[in-house]
């Protein structure tokens, strides 16, 4: 609770809590109600993620979403957490239209109050990243397993356990460093594979389902919170049992309803 006046980190913060070795510590949010909680809190960012169509909506993929209900859903984080940076997600396909789609994705997010962006993957839009970084907007990587392209890695699956995968997921992100990513997200890889890229590249990876070598960490914010009880992946990690206690605030309602128990005169007002 001491974080809320915080001025939000920079793209160079990030690199600076990596190379004193202090943690990064990063979660999603999708609207202002939750936001508002992680704006009180030491948290250091927030991704605005197009799992926000999986969570949010119901879909059983990222792919529905569009750049404009990442742009909502960015907007509504951005007015609950003024003292946090955060990251828009670029959508399925949203880079690779064409540049002019690109850009206006990524207007629109920022205009939605995002500080940065972040996409997946690298080859075949490595002048798209380019683009973005030269003008002025910093760009976030994500490597390992991308969510957007599900259909063709054939599922959720650990990436990189081979040695020429691994060999090649380094040389990406080594790609995405000189593009000029400020940071990288490195989803469901070995944990050697994760700790040898981080030494090897000197932007700040931020782990999900990698191990605990890399410059940061980053979850759902409801898988975390354990709103999500048939969702438990290897990786997390939960930290509440959200699903049981708004469900018992839910009973213990709906019973004092029931019972002319609520409202009270606490509750009601008197002319």
């Amino acid at each position: 609770m001491t974080h809320a006046t915080r001025s939000p980190l920079t793209v160079h913060d990030f690199k600076k809590l990596a190379d004193q070795g202090t943690k990064i510590a990063m979660v999603t949010a999708y609207d202002t109600w939750s936001a508002r909680i992680i704006n009180e809190s030491p948290i250091d960012c927030i991704l605005v993620g197009d799992s926000g169509a999986m969570v949010m909506h119901g879909h059983s993929t990222t792919l529905p979403a569009t750049p404009e209900l990442m742009a909502l859903h960015t907007a509504a984080v951005a007015r609950g957490a003024p003292h946090k940076f955060i990251i828009g997600d670029m959508p399925f396909l949203s880079y690779r239209k064409s540049l002019v789609h690109a850009m206006n994705c990524v207007e629109l997010l920022m205009r939605a109050g995002a500080h940065s962006v972040k996409l997946e993957g690298v080859e075949g839009h490595e002048s798209i990243i380019s683009h973005i970084v030269k003008s002025g907007v910093p760009v976030m990587g994500h490597l390992g397993l991308t969510p957007q392209s599900i259909n063709s890695l054939g599922g959720m699956k650990v990436q990189a356990k081979l040695a020429a995968e691994a060999i090649q997921l380094l040389a990406d992100a080594k790609k995405l460093e000189e593009l000029g990513c400020f940071s990288l997200v490195l989803e469901c890889v070995p944990s050697e594979v994760a700790k040898e890229i981080t030494k090897t590249i000197s932007i700040p990876t931020i782990g999900i389902g990698a191990g605990p070598h890399t410059s940061g960490q980053v979850l759902v914010l409801q898988d975390m919170l354990g709103a999500n009880p048939g969702f438990k992946p290897k990786f997390l990690r939960t930290y509440l049992d959200l699903n049981t206690l708004i469900g018992e605030a839910l009973d213990h309602y709906s019973r004092d309803v029931k019972a002319s128990a609520f409202p009270a005169d606490k509750e009601s007002y008197s002319s």
